[in-house]
């Protein structure tokens, strides 16, 4: 009679996902995973195969939730350019005023570009996140042109900010996509 699982797939990604947010990808091993998870490294190999098979389910959890999330934001925000700047703000919430945490982040990105299924699932996003911010200046003469160049001036804002937080992350974005309207609406 097989065993019923300690953990739900769901319980276990997202505790793979905290060794490599605080601990980098590269050491999300079956011996840290199981470490933190409390299951045998055996049942982790059982309900993985390899290692990459575990980071790439993980990170595909990643990917799902910041989907909902995105979807979320973008039905409740207003369909103006306030609205895009919500949207956006709502998705820089995760660091507070920790850099490193954001850096650490770069590193679950560099995971993404190395796998082609992860990469897909990023471009998806974009074009999702693309859409969504377009619908947001939908008055605009070219609203498709004005969200790709205001998603690079919000991930242009997160790194710098990376490199000198001044405050909560959040803030120093809203700031940032604040002076990008007001220079694309003058």
């Amino acid at each position: 009679m097989p065993r019923h699982r300690t953990l739900s797939d769901d319980q276990l990604l997202a505790m793979v996902l905290a060794v490599i947010h605080s601990k980098g990808p590269d050491a999300a091993t079956f011996a840290a995973v199981a470490k933190a998870s409390g299951l045998s490294g055996s049942t982790l190999v059982q309900r993985f195969a390899t290692k990459a098979a575990m980071l790439r389910a993980a990170l595909l959890y990643a990917w799902d939730r910041l989907d909902a999330e995105t979807a979320r934001l973008a039905e409740n925000v207003p369909k103006t350019p306030e609205g895009a700047v919500a949207l956006l703000v709502g998705l820089s919430q995760d660091y507070g005023d920790n850099a490193a945490a954001y850096g650490e982040g770069l590193l679950v990105l560099r995971e993404d570009f190395r796998d082609p299924v992860l990469r897909a699932r990023g471009a998806a996003w974009g074009t999702a996140l693309t859409t969504d911010i377009a619908r947001c200046f939908a008055s605009a003469s070219a609203p498709e042109t004005i969200a790709r160049l205001m998603l690079s001036q919000w991930q242009g804002s997160l790194t710098w900010w990376g490199f000198g937080p001044d405050g909560p992350v959040d803030a120093y974005v809203e700031t940032e996509l604040r002076r990008f309207l007001a220079a694309v609406t003058s």
